[in-house]
């Protein structure tokens, strides 16, 4: 290991809400019929209507194999940021017990000196 600087970072920061970016992809994904929908009235076009219902028809397959994906992604995020902040508070912990114990001696030493 080297001194002063971190063999292991994480930007926490950043991957905390990656899994929350995830998940509003896959709510996104999951209304693409609503708004297809949405626009059928100013499409007008009943040929770009059905072309759309086809898209959305045969994209309903791939979309469930995709939300599963990300909603994995977005488990496995958040369980890397939960387990490294559990992991950095442990070992925070226990170097201030080593100090406590390590400023215990060096006061007893004083005692008898």
């Amino acid at each position: 290991m080297g001194k002063g600087k971190s063999d292991l970072s994480l930007p926490l920061e950043e991957l905390a809400g990656f899994g929350s970016r995830l998940r509003s992809v896959r709510t996104r994904l999951d209304h693409t019929r609503k708004l297809f929908e949405s626009y059928k009235d100013d499409i007008g076009d009943s040929s770009v209507n059905d072309a759309l219902g086809d898209f959305e028809s045969n994209w309903e397959d791939g979309r469930e194999d995709i939300t599963q994906q990300l909603d994995a992604l977005a488990d496995m995020s958040e369980a890397v940021v939960r387990e490294f902040t559990k992991l950095d508070e442990e070992l925070a912990k226990q170097v201030r017990e080593a100090m406590k114990v390590e400023d215990r001696r060096g006061k007893k030493d004083d005692k008898a000196g």
